[in-house]
């Protein structure tokens, strides 16, 4: 099932069975509007290279590598065009098939041809051998859907596998991660000197396709140039400027609203379901993805729970389901589903001397 199919019988569901809990919205943008910052007044200069030198101090990474910190609209942007350079140089692309099928979309319009390895239940790194071929694999990093940062045996093995070859490289997508600086994991990657990291003020911030940074590695030194030639407008520059600024605490207040979302998500699931997911993705900062190894049809008939399918994200082949804290159930004012008026005592009651007797109203699953 696609995500716009999903979304169209998610609707369905929910519209004929209010007392279903919802753990499948997934727009942050929305449940976290009033988190997000409004946009800035002055009219001033921005400078490419000044943002990059202020993004680089922010992560803590050498201010010396600010010449390889491409200022660009955001990752797709600059997914876009690395994975033009990936095509030039005939090279081979592994992608996630269970994290965001947009990846296949961009690569594809970039005429690549990409393989795939999945992430749910855990990373499974390409087996093929190497080639004499550049081979490239994207990894994220938070993982998502999976719901948290990677272990360290899973770094060691993809520095394994970088290390099988000296053609092999990685683009890091860190847009989920929420702190700074990066993730020791990510840290370690970097210390390869063969990994392109991405990253934007997408999640963090709460405004998509505006500004990211693309850290280019010694091998894609060639790629600053078609960076340089498609820059983001000096109102996104201005924009950039303004998060990064005057707003550097808004990812921290992301990271404790999410968290507080996902308490109440877990205070509202059956014990059993709740034990089924891993406890990285429950402690994860930032997270609202929690997958279980339990099928979606086996949530929502059993426990009352709408939850995403793991086929919404790709074609990985896990069985398992995925929940989330973004339903206006999870916020700080929490909806409950609408509660039916009891009946009025019918005459024949009243002169009876009775009281009507209705049936209680059904409730959210943590009700029962």
């Amino acid at each position: 099932m696609r995500f716009d199919e999903f979304q169209e019988f998610r609707q369905r569901q929910l519209g004929a069975s209010p007392s279903l809990v919802d753990t499948a919205e997934t727009n942050v943008y929305r449940a976290l509007a009033p988190v997000r910052p409004e946009p800035p007044t002055g009219t001033g200069r921005v400078h490419r290279c000044d943002l990059a030198r202020a993004w680089l101090r922010r992560f803590e990474l050498p201010q010396e590598w600010s010449r390889r910190a491409m200022v660009c609209r955001g990752v797709r942007h600059g997914l876009g065009v690395v994975f033009q350079h990936l095509h030039a140089v005939r090279a081979r692309l592994w992608l996630p098939g269970d994290v965001y099928p947009v990846y296949f979309e961009l690569a594809r319009a970039a005429g690549l041809a990409p393989g795939s390895y999945p992430t749910l239940p855990a990373p499974a790194l390409p087996r093929s051998p190497a080639g004499d071929r550049p081979e490239y694999l994207l990894l994220t990093n938070p993982s998502k859907p999976l719901g948290r940062y990677l272990s360290p045996a899973e770094v060691t093995a993809v520095i394994a596998w970088l290390e099988e070859s000296p053609h092999r490289r990685l683009l890091i997508d860190t847009v989920y991660d929420l702190g700074a600086p990066f993730a020791p994991g990510t840290q370690r990657l970097l210390d390869t000197d063969r990994a392109v990291l991405l990253h934007s003020v997408t999640k963090g911030w709460l405004w998509p396709r505006t500004f990211g940074v693309v850290l280019l590695g010694p091998a894609e030194a060639d790629l600053a140039e078609a960076f340089r030639a498609d820059p983001p407008t000096p109102a996104q520059l201005r924009l950039a400027d303004h998060l990064l600024t005057a707003h550097g605490d808004t990812p921290r207040q992301v990271v404790d609203e999410l968290a507080a979302r996902a308490e109440r998500l877990f205070a509202r699931l059956p014990d059993e379901v709740l034990a089924a997911i891993p406890m990285p993705s429950r402690t994860c900062p930032g997270n609202y993805f929690f997958p279980v190894e339990m099928a979606a049809e086996t949530l929502r008939r059993e426990y009352g729970l709408l939850a995403l399918p793991a086929g919404v994200f790709g074609d990985g082949g896990w069985s398992g389901s995925v929940l989330t804290s973004l339903a206006d159930a999870f916020g700080p004012t929490p909806v409950a589903p609408p509660v039916p008026t009891p009946p009025a005592p019918r005459p024949h009651d009243e002169l009876r001397g009775g009281r009507a007797r209705t049936r209680p109203p059904l409730t959210a699953i943590d009700g029962q």
